[in-house]
C-alpha cells in the first residue's frame, strides 16, 4: 500500500513508534526513525532488531534529520511527528511553569520544527504528507491535565492551519488523534493489571476496551498512503467512540 514511500518518524521508541514503523515497513515503506535515545548506539541496534528494516538515526536536529533522509533517498514522502511526553497531572494552581514549557516544547514546538523542515523539501516536489500523532483529549478536556491537553490541542490546530497553507503544494497535513490505546507510554503494565483501575478506564469507552497498537498502526498506514490523498486538515480520532 505504501509503494516504496520514504518516511521519517519521530520518538520511535514511544507512543505509536514501534507498531507504526512495523506496519509501514510491512506495507512497503522505507522507514527512518528518530528518538532522543538514539544517540546511544545500543538503543538504535535494539530498535532495529525489534523493527527489522527500520533505519534508526542518531541525529537530533530536525533540519539535519530531514536533510539526511533527503540526501540518502532523494526525497521525503511522509513526515510523521509521533511526539510523546508524559501527561503530567496538576491542578491549575499547582502547575509548574517549567513543566508547562517542557510539555509545549515536546508536543508542539518540536513537531512544528520537523514539519517546517519537511515542508521545505516537499514544496518543490509538489507532493508530501505531514502527520501529527496527537490525542483525542482536546475533544473533551481532562481535569487536572490542562498542560497536556492544551499542548495536544495546539498540535491539532497546527494540522488544520498547515493543511490550508500547504494544500496548494499537494501536501496533505492531518492529525491522528488516539486515546485509550494500549501504549506503555500512557498505560503502563502495572496500571492495566490493576483490575479496578482498568475497569474505571474502559468504562469511559463506548466500545468497552482499549485500542490495540496494531490497529493504530494500520490507521497510520492508511494516512501515509495514496488512499488518503484527498484528506487534509483533519483531526482523525482513534478512541473507541470516546471522541
Amino acid at each position: 500500500m505504501l509503494n516504496d514511500k520514504i518516511i521519517l518518524i519521530t520518538d520511535a521508541l514511544h507512543f505509536l513508534g514501534i507498531p507504526g514503523s512495523t506496519a509501514m515497513i510491512a506495507n512497503g515503506a522505507t522507514v527512518y526513525a528518530h528518538d532522543n535515545e538514539f544517540t546511544d548506539a545500543a538503543k538504535r541496534a535494539e530498535f532495529e532488531a525489534e523493527v527489522p528494516g527500520a533505519k534508526a538515526l542518531s541525529l537530533q536536529d530536525p533540519e539535519e534529520l530531514v536533510a539526511y533522509v533527503v540526501e540518502a533517498e532523494g526525497r521525503l514522502d511522509v513526515m510523521i511527528n509521533n511526539d510523546a511526553f508524559p501527561a503530567l497531572k496538576a491542578s491549575i494552581d499547582e502547575i509548574n511553569v517549567e513543566q508547562l514549557r517542557q510539555t509545549l516544547e515536546s508536543l508542539v514546538v518540536r513537531g512544528f520544527m520537523f514539519a517546517s523542515a519537511a515542508s521545505k523539501r516537499m514544496k518543490p516536489a509538489k507532493s508530501g504528507k505531514i502527520i501529527f500523532i496527537s490525542s483525542a483529549a482536546p475533544a473533551h478536556g481532562i481535569p487536572n491535565y490542562s498542560m497536556y491537553v492544551a499542548a495536544r490541542g495546539g498540535t491539532n490546530a497546527l494540522a488544520h492551519s498547515l493543511a490550508k497553507e500547504l494544500g496548494r503544494y499537494n501536501i496533505q497535513v492531518n492529525a491522528l488523534a488516539p486515546n485509550f490505546v494500549e501504549s506503555p507510554t500512557y498505560f503502563p503494565k502495572e496500571l492495566l493489571e490493576n483490575e479496578t483501575a482498568f475497569k474505571k478506564i474502559t468504562s469511559q469507552i463506548p466500545l468497552g476496551r482499549l485500542g490495540k497498537r496494531e490497529e493504530a498502526g494500520d490507521y497510520l498506514v492508511f494516512l501515509a498512503s495514496n488512499k488518503s490523498d484527498f484528506i487534509t486538515g483533519q483531526v482523525l480520532y482513534f478512541a473507541g467512540g470516546w471522541a
